[in-house]
């Protein structure tokens, strides 16, 4: 018997990461990102979930909302889909996935996949909320949002083992979201808009995005000194989003962008708020350094919130050139799971992968385990 899987894809989800947008709801927000020589991630990365599922093909169907919501990457990857409802290409909205989602709940569907960040799973979770298993594939650039799984590939595992009837738990996950606005002015204030139904296997399930504890400042301060007594004149740093790295630069008497990525060199700001196309065009030929913390609750140090800090940045810095800082609480919290790259590139994710030093305070190390 064949079991259905609904697809939902967000054609645009993810589009303002790289070029620095820090999100990709609305309409101005995704015509400047194109503007900016963006591109959408979300169809090479449903097809990096659909392929581990070509296995299951025999056993599969997949239904799916017409070309760039979901067939084009289903049949990309040799599916012969169901299609369902109709779409204006090159102009779907919000409403078209939610109408989706409903028309796929009263299909029956086992499982509904969907490919987007925190927008996208407040869309689903509005027009079916619990009532069905679904599974996040993610590809925003924020995803707070405990629905989605660690990566594409791991979602494809996780679906693929829910279909089997391998996984048969299932838990509620909270929907969470920020004002994009607010958070483009700094103001991190992410509020929970639901729960949606997901197979549960921890291992490949990200967790909720939790918040830096208020007592943690002289932690940070003694962090920052250490990355600043190491720093090397003729050396670029690439300082990426958060609180944890916000400390380094004002002690060099600079300010952090707190949810961008800043350029520093010889202790003085090269760029502001810099995206992509800013960053390969500062580190031309020159050494550079990239500085990351981990998000607490789900321990992504790169792939979240830091898109800008793109698989082609981080060809060209080089593995052994990554610091990570991080508060020993945070490390602790995370129970043992592993640190977690998502840039996109699953080579550069297997590169990245290993054991790396995390900067937990003054002269203090922690040897910690980064995986894909």
């Amino acid at each position: 018997m064949r079991r259905a899987l609904g697809l939902i894809v967000n054609p645009v989800a993810g589009i303002g990461g790289r070029v620095g947008l820090k999100g990709s709801d609305g309409a101005e927000t995704q015509q400047l990102a194109w503007s900016l020589g963006a591109r959408p991630a979300s169809f090479e990365r449903t097809c990096q979930t659909l392929e581990r599922l070509v296995a299951d093909k025999d056993s599969i169907e997949i239904i799916a909302y017409p070309g760039e919501m979901g067939e084009g990457a289903a049949r990309a990857c040799g599916f012969e889909p169901t299609v369902i409802g109709s779409i204006k290409p090159g102009q779907t909205t919000a409403e078209d996935t939610r109408r989706a989602a409903r028309e796929l709940r009263g299909m029956d569907s086992c499982l509904i996949l969907f490919t987007g960040g925190d927008g996208t799973a407040r869309d689903v979770a509005d027009a079916v909320g619990d009532s069905v298993p679904v599974l996040g594939i993610p590809a925003g650039v924020k995803i707070h949002s405990a629905a989605y799984a660690t990566s594409p590939a791991s979602a494809g595992e996780l679906a693929s083992r829910y279909l089997r009837g391998e996984i048969l738990g299932l838990r509620q996950a909270e929907v969470m979201d920020l004002d994009e606005a607010a958070y483009r002015e700094g103001v991190i204030a992410p509020k929970l808009y639901g729960y949606l139904k997901v197979p549960y296997e921890k291992r490949l399930l990200q967790g909720r995005k939790s918040p830096s504890r208020l007592d943690e400042s002289g932690t940070l301060e003694a962090i920052a000194l250490d990355v600043i007594d190491h720093m090397q004149e003729d050396i670029v740093y690439i300082v990426g989003p958060g609180t944890t790295t916000r400390p380094i630069l004002s002690h060099l008497g600079l300010e952090k962008t707190l949810i961008g990525v800043d350029v520093i060199q010889g202790r003085r700001l090269l760029a502001a708020d810099a995206n992509e196309a800013v960053l390969l065009d500062l580190l031309g030929d020159q050494r550079a350094k990239i500085v990351v913390t981990p998000v607490g609750g789900q321990g992504y140090i790169l792939g979240r919130g830091n898109q800008q800090i793109s698989p082609a940045v981080l060809r060209k810095v080089g593995r052994d050139n990554l610091i990570v800082v991080s508060t020993a609480e945070k490390i602790h919290a995370l129970r043992g799971r592993p640190l977690l790259v998502d840039s996109g590139d699953p080579e550069v994710d297997r590169l990245l992968s290993g054991y790396v030093k995390v900067i937990s305070g003054y002269g203090e190390r922690i040897v910690y385990r980064v995986s894909t």
